[in-house]
């Protein structure tokens, strides 16, 4: 579809000696019960229509290629005076309604208009469509018109939960399924055509586009061809299509009335209408998109298997709770109703289950474990997962982070900015720094909120439910933001969780030497750590460690750095001796802005944590 059509600008160029003929006439024999606005003329002796304008149109569905529509004109008069002593005439204006009906499927030749009166104001449809034609469907709306859809093609899947079979779906609605390469580059998910033409596809075997004749109602799918990857497999396109031509056939329609060439509609792989950008083709493909998953994934039938499914792992894994389970359960129920994981994940977000949020997450190629958080807490563009990059940026450029994170509150961990305190942060077998399970099930309590946008790749308005679901195939870049509006235990909280540590610290602060070797021997002896250990940690020879803090030798900033590290020093202590040094961190240097890092940031964990983090980021080792 090449461009945003106006069926107000086709009613009005096509038919308007019909409009202007049917004013006329309605004035003529109803010219004195008009009530029109005169200031020369008393009493009305002629009257004659000079003009129309079509204002707008009004437009209702209706079943089959059917419509109807209000056709609001405003209506040019030149009125005479009846008293020939006066001899006055005037011009003034008068909208009117006209109701009219027509069949696409005819191009609206058997056009009517079956009354006429005074516009008085504007009535409501009981299923209006755009001025494109493009049903009227709003969020609110698209469980009920997924719903209907299903009540008139797909009966079976509101009784009982089963998958919907797309083909049959297909096949029901008068649809063909032809699977076949349409483009080299896979761009091209899906197509289906509305009228007999001769289309152009790719064919691998001569590398080069060939022209085929193809039948009307034929949907085409490209197998390779991913709807971001893992939204758009095949069950989905073809769903997706049926979608296309039981709401859009009276929108495509319309681009034909304008350009007789138009055959189908290709849905792109980013997730757009190909070729085109315009409000109503943008339109169309939410909405597509949108129902897609509601007709696959009926809410009924959907909230039943989800409440089996969730009785069946907690009695497997004997827990009572929902986030332990979520993951088994969106898996099976993807399994269920032959949809991607993904698709079941948001659709568990849909009908409420909003602990689903935080499973099957991937931050810097790595799997986040599931956590969840009190309903509601998060907006859908709000996420407290975010990248170990994203974490430095904001940390280094956000004044408010930055404070948080330098007095010791807050440290990044598991992808996570989060309250440091036993409570919240503890250490797994290997003696890695993760999150506790109280954490991981009370995120609002301990967690630092980010607000998300695309930054590239996609329109936002297609993907707005990826914010909450970057998994491992998303090939969406996001821009990250810290919301300084959300700091989630309240100060008063805070203050009495983190109380004894953040007092502790303070004190060993307040006593620290301006001598930074002094100072080296005080937090080790502080933290109870032999030479020996810190051998092992620092992979510094211990006679090293004993000459640096002995004062014998300056050692470099980088065994400054790896001392502080091993000994899990808090921020302003290891600022404090690495200031006091005769070394320090020079930020143009993108090693030493890693190293600053993990100093204010990730402290807390072991150094082969640290070592493996640095060495993701690209990092020089230490």
């Amino acid at each position: 579809m090449a461009a945003n059509r106006s069926f107000t600008e086709y009613i009005a160029n096509r038919f308007e000696n019909e409009l202007f003929e049917a004013i006329q006439d309605y004035i003529e024999y109803n010219y004195n019960n008009l009530d029109l606005w005169l200031y020369k003329v008393r009493k009305i002796g002629g009257i004659e229509l000079s003009d129309i304008e079509v204002k707008f149109v009004n437009v209702n569905d209706l079943p089959g290629m059917k419509i109807e529509f209000d056709v609001v004109v405003e209506a040019e008069f030149e009125v005479r005076e009846s008293d020939y002593h006066y001899d006055e005439s005037e011009n003034c204006v008068q909208w009117f309604v006209l109701k009219c009906s027509g069949d696409l499927d005819c191009n609206l030749d058997d056009f009517k208009i079956y009354s006429l009166t005074e516009y008085k104001i504007k009535s409501k449809q009981p299923k209006p469509m755009s001025d494109s034609l493009v049903p009227f469907i709003y969020s609110e709306q698209l469980e009920s018109v997924a719903t209907e859809f299903l009540r008139k093609n797909y009966p079976e899947a509101l009784k009982t939960p089963m998958a919907v079979d797309p083909q049959l779906l297909a096949e029901k609605i008068g649809l063909k399924i032809e699977i076949r390469d349409i483009t080299k580059d896979f761009t091209v998910f899906g197509q289906i055509f509305f009228h007999d033409c001769e289309a152009e596809f790719y064919d691998k075997n001569s590398d080069k586009m060939v022209q085929i004749h193809v039948n009307a109602k034929t949907i085409f799918v490209d197998p390779k061809a991913y709807f971001l990857r893992n939204l758009g497999s095949v069950n989905n396109t073809i769903v997706h299509e049926c979608v296309h031509w039981a709401l859009h056939r009276k929108a495509f329609e319309l681009e034909r009335l304008y350009n007789s060439s138009a055959t189908k509609i290709k849905c792109q792989v980013v997730g757009g209408i190909k070729d085109s950008n315009r409000d109503a083709t943008e339109w169309m493909e939410w909405q597509a998109n949108a129902l897609t998953p509601r007709i696959q994934m009926p809410i009924s039938t959907f909230k039943e298997k989800a409440f089996e499914l969730i009785k069946k792992y907690k009695q497997l894994l004997q827990t009572e709770k929902i986030i332990d389970v979520m993951e088994p359960v969106i898996d099976e129920l993807a399994l269920f109703f032959g949809v991607s994981r993904l698709a079941a994940k948001i659709r568990m977000i849909d009908v409420g289950y909003e602990e689903a949020i935080g499973t099957f997450t991937y931050i810097d190629g790595h799997y986040i474990r599931p956590h969840c958080f009190k309903k509601g807490f998060l907006k859908r563009n709000q996420t407290f997962s975010i990248s170990a990059i994203d974490a430095a940026i904001q940390s280094f450029i956000d004044p408010e982070l930055s404070a948080l994170i330098k007095e010791g509150s807050y440290i990044y961990v598991d992808s996570h900015f989060v309250l440091k305190h036993p409570k919240y942060v503890t250490r797994d077998e290997n003696g890695y720094a993760i999150l506790t399970d109280y954490a991981r099930t009370h995120m609002e309590e301990c967690c630092l909120v980010f607000d998300l946008s695309i930054k590239s790749g996609f329109k936002e308005s297609y993907h707005s439910e990826c914010f909450l679901n970057r998994d491992k195939g998303s090939n969406i870049d996001f821009e990250l933001k810290f919301n300084n509006g959300f700091q989630y235990a309240s100060q008063e909280k805070k203050i009495k969780i983190l109380a004894d540590v953040l007092e502790e610290e303070a004190r060993i602060f307040n006593e620290l030497p301006n001598s930074y070797t002094k100072s080296l021997e005080m937090v080790i002896e502080w933290r109870g750590v032999t030479y020996k250990e810190l051998e092992e940690m620092t992979l510094l020879n211990e006679k090293t460690i004993r000459r640096i803090v002995n004062g014998e030798t300056n050692g470099s900033i980088e065994s400054l750095i790896v001392i502080c590290l091993a000994l899990n020093l808090p921020p302003m202590i290891s600022n404090h001796i690495i200031s006091k040094s005769p070394h320090s961190l020079n930020l143009n240097n993108r090693d030493h802005q890693w190293y600053n890092f993990v100093l204010t940031c990730q402290y807390t964990k072991s150094m082969d944590e640290i070592r493996q983090f640095l060495n993701q980021c690209g990092a020089k080792p230490l």
